[in-house]
């Protein structure tokens, strides 16, 4: 069966790894300062806070914004639930954004207009979380400007796009916003096995996540409170933190992949240049790219369009598995699963998210991927559109 996506572990990656675990330090050693900074120096930012999962970046992300009760965090429904979990987290509340019907990130016209009619009603977003889908940047520049307009704070969650970039701007420089967020999950563009970075240019953002990711827990003098001299105080719990650590043994493996970043995104872009020429002709929606983007792609969605095609989505879809091909569908939009259904959300509350997920299948995208595998994946889905 041939998967959507998979990690892909050289012998670099293997080594590299193997010295983590023969060393002192299998946590809270240096393997993971070393990888933040070569994420950091990669994106051209100031800093990367690497902790175990996207979610808990996002978490905190969430918390240093100083989102809380009251607060609303917008973000696309066209993602994963974590997107928009992270503001339950934090006590706030969550509404969403329809997305654009070419590019399926977040529509710059319907932010607009929604922020427009929340300005009236005094419900304003705290935090707009545009998401780069399928490893296609959102239009940052637009977003940031309605930004300075509105007020609101900005978190990109680019769990699909490191190593993605728009003019000239790499995602996670966070030009146009105040943090990024990458997953690192195995079926991304690069893997710690689990684990995730919030990428920040602002010291004081960078220095409370690195707190909240060890339990609140600081060793800095000036901010510990005053004890007896007669008392060992090493380190203090300033506030409520959590236990979201990164592994030097998981760092370990991003230090290694980071450094082949570029290459990887290179040999993605090839399989998608081949997928675009291959199905051309075919009775689908390819992905449109936007000109001034350099996509990551994370994702290759084909939409199974009714007008353009006699078979349906669950159709295709099954034909691909009974041929060997594990399609997958990104994304079921976050207001149609039963938890946000019973806080209100309804069918058709964003119709673009609602027909894209009707229509979309991801196909076979990752370093590995072979003209065998690839000619494999073209004729079954082929074959199942007839």
């Amino acid at each position: 069966m041939i998967p959507y996506s998979r990690q892909n572990i050289t012998e670099a990656d293997i080594a590299e790894v193997e010295q983590v675990l023969r060393s002192d330090f299998l946590t809270q050693g240096p393997m993971v300062p070393r990888f933040e900074q070569a994420v950091a120096n990669y994106c051209d930012v100031a800093h990367g806070v690497a902790v175990n999962s996207a979610t808990s970046a996002l978490h905190i992300a969430c918390l240093v914004l100083g989102l809380g009760p009251g607060d609303w965090l917008w973000t696309s429904p066209n993602t994963f639930v974590a997107s928009a979990n992270c503001a339950f987290y934090c006590g706030a509340k969550v509404d969403f954004v329809d997305i654009d019907p070419r590019t399926y990130n977040m529509s710059v016209e319907s932010l607009k207009e929604r922020l427009k009619l929340a300005e009236k009603e005094g419900r304003l977003p705290k935090i707009v979380m545009p998401v780069h889908f399928a490893g296609q940047p959102c239009d940052m520049p637009a977003i940031y400007a309605l930004s300075q307009k509105f007020g609101f704070k900005i978190i990109e969650d680019a769990s699909h796009a490191i190593g993605a970039s728009y003019n000239n701007f790499k995602v996670g420089s966070c030009a146009h916003s105040h943090i990024t967020v990458f997953s690192f999950h195995p079926v991304k563009i690069i893997t710690t096995g689990e684990g995730g970075m919030a990428m920040t240019n602002d010291n004081a953002l960078a220095n409370r996540m690195q707190r909240l990711r060890i339990h609140g827990i600081t060793n800095d003098k000036e901010l510990m409170h005053s004890r007896s001299d007669n008392e060992i105080w090493n380190y203090q719990q300033i506030e409520l933190g959590f236990n979201y650590r990164m592994t030097d043994i998981h760092a370990a493996l991003g230090f290694s992949q980071v450094k082949r970043l570029d290459k990887i995104v290179h040999g993605r872009r090839e399989i998608a240049v081949k997928y675009d020429d291959a199905l051309r002709t075919f009775p689908i929606l390819i992905p449109w790219q936007t000109p001034e983007n350099y996509s990551s792609y994370h994702l290759y969605p084909v939409r199974i369009s009714s007008s353009r095609c006699k078979k349906t989505q669950r159709q295709v879809f099954d034909t691909l598995k009974q041929n060997g091909v594990a399609a997958n569908l990104h994304y079921i939009p976050v207001h149609r699963q039963p938890y946000y259904e019973n806080r209100g959300f309804k069918v058709d509350d964003f119709p673009e998210a609602e027909l894209f997920h009707k229509e979309v299948i991801s196909i076979p995208i990752y370093i590995g991927l072979n003209e065998k595998l690839l000619t494999h994946v073209v004729e079954a889905l082929r074959k199942a559109l007839k």
